[in-house]
Order: C-alpha cells, then structure tokens, then sequence
C-alpha cells in the first residue's frame, strides 16, 4: 500500500479547485474538510446499513442502476457524419451500474487525503487499524476526525505533531474500514483515479 501516489493526484486536484474557488480572507477550510468527510463517512454508514437496528433490511447498497454520463441513457454516440455506435461505456444499454457503497468510501478518501495534505503527512506509511466491529470502526473514525478539528482550535496549546497524530490514526482507521467492508487497495486505488479525472472536468465545468 503506497499512498505517495494519491497525495501527489490529490495535491494537483486541491490546487485547481484552489483556483477555481480561492479561499476566502479568515476561511477555516480545514474545518470544512472535516464537516465535509463527517457527512460523507454518514453517507456510507447509510449504504452500510449495518447499525439501523429497526429495520429488518440492513444489507449494504452495493448495486444500483444509474443513467450513462457518457451517452445520457441514450445507448449510443455520434460516430463519423453522424452515424451511430454503441456506447463504449455501458455497451448500448444506457445505464451504468454502480457500487454505492464503496463509491461512497472513495469520496471520502478524496478528504482525508485533502485533510492529510493540510496537515502535511504525505509521508505517512499507514497501516490498518481496526476495531472489534464495523459500528465502532465509523465511531472510532468519527471521534478522531473531530479531534483533529479541536486540537487544530488550541494549537498554541498543543504540538503540531499532536494534530498529525490524530490525522495518522483517522488514515489507519480509514484503510482498516475498507478491509472490512471488502474493498482491496487496488480497488480503491483504480476508482480513485478514475474519479479525480471526473473531479477535474467538474472544476472546469463550473461544478
């Protein structure tokens, strides 16, 4: 596992959304990497499902139906003088069939690395760290993300190296996770970096 690779994809991604959208004068973006990673680690909780204890259907969401973005449902392109073809990316069908769940775990990917970046860990091997169960995986991830935050509040109180500490454990954690959902690293690794392209065409788009 080498994540020398994503902080580089993940710095050039930052610095052009940087230039899209310049921080603002007293702009705690830092902060809002942090709320941002929090929703998305409850948005795959919600595909998880393994907490709603009222509900009798706690399988994970790890099949749906979308439309293709490369032909918009149509099931084919525009070829040469205008001749149809088939759609390379859902092969004629017009939909595009997604994994939510690890979907979701990718984009958080995407802030803990953003956060990683802020907080200059780069360098950082990681290891996976894991809980006695899932719930207590997102609980665990949760509780030192917000960590991050206060301890980056009292930094004249606290070492830097105290705040990379909690950063380092929130990557540990975030990379056990994927383990037990039953993601591998080469998964993660191949959709991220096929999702940065995307990220790069909305920044160009005006997204």
């Amino acid at each position: 596992m080498n994540l020398k690779k994503l902080f580089e994809l993940q710095r050039q991604l930052d610095e052009h959304i940087e230039k899209e959208h310049p921080r603002e004068p007293g702009e705690d973006r830092l902060a809002k990497k942090i709320l941002a990673l929090q929703v998305k680690l409850g948005e795959l909780a919600n595909y998880w499902r393994g907490f709603k204890f009222w509900s009798h259907d706690q399988e994970p969401r790890t099949f749906q139906l979308d439309i293709c973005h490369a032909c918009d449902g149509r099931g084919f392109t525009l070829g040469f003088e205008n001749s149809t073809e088939d759609c390379e990316d859902c092969d004629g069908t017009g939909t595009d069939a997604t994994n939510p769940l690890f979907e979701e775990y990718v984009d958080c990917l995407y802030f803990i690395l953003s956060i990683g970046l802020e907080l200059k860990i780069e360098k950082y091997k990681p290891f996976a760290l894991k809980k006695e169960n899932i719930i207590e995986q997102f609980i665990e991830l949760n509780f030192q993300t917000s960590l991050i935050f206060t301890l980056k509040k009292n930094v004249d109180a606290v070492s830097i190296q105290k705040i990379r500490g909690r950063c380092y454990l929130v990557v540990d954690l975030f990379i056990a996770l994927g383990e037990m959902l039953g993601f591998t690293w080469e998964q993660i690794e191949e959709a991220y970096m096929k999702k940065n392209a995307v990220n790069h065409q909305r920044q160009e788009s005006g997204y």
